[in-house]
């Protein structure tokens, strides 16, 4: 079965705890909004460590690099089988900045024409509640470990 890792990064506000979440590119996602956000996560290569793999995923989807300690957030699986390992960062970073990299697929289907899109179309924070409904329903137990976790580690 299909292994991923991602990188649920947080940041604490005057007004709560929000999550950065990415929307995925290319057509079939375009109209598609509530339920359909996720992490930024890629595939993990056999034997490849999952921190590792976060991070590299984090910056093809982001195009920023990671600095800090990762949070083990554990390992969910999704809809399709795919099994998520997760980890939190606390970050900030401007989501109009963000640049992701790119795929190409058959556009129409059977239209004999390659085109290329973006792996993720764009980025946003969220408060709780609205990344709740945001995020993919299989993720949705990311942002309960999350809220868990800095719970625990506040000071």
């Amino acid at each position: 079965m299909a292994a991923s890792a991602g990188i649920l990064m947080y940041r604490q506000t005057s007004s709560g705890l929000e999550v950065l979440l990415v929307h995925p590119g290319g057509p079939f996602w375009r109209n598609k909004d509530e339920g359909a956000w996720s992490i930024p996560k890629g595939k993990m290569d056999e034997g490849e460590d999952a921190a590792v793999a976060a991070r590299r995923e984090f910056l093809e989807e982001t195009g920023c690099v990671l600095s800090g300690p990762l949070e083990p957030l554990g390992d969910i699986r999704q809809r399709g089988g795919k099994r998520v390992t997760a980890f939190a960062v606390e970050g900030d970073l401007d989501v109009d900045a963000i640049v992701s990299n790119t795929f190409e697929i058959e556009w129409p289907p059977k239209g004999r024409k390659m085109l290329s899109f973006p792996e993720i179309d764009r980025a946003a924070w969220f408060d709780l509640p609205t990344a709740h409904v945001k995020i993919l329903q299989s993720q949705r137990t990311l942002l309960d470990r999350l809220v868990a976790h800095t719970a625990v580690s506040a000071p």
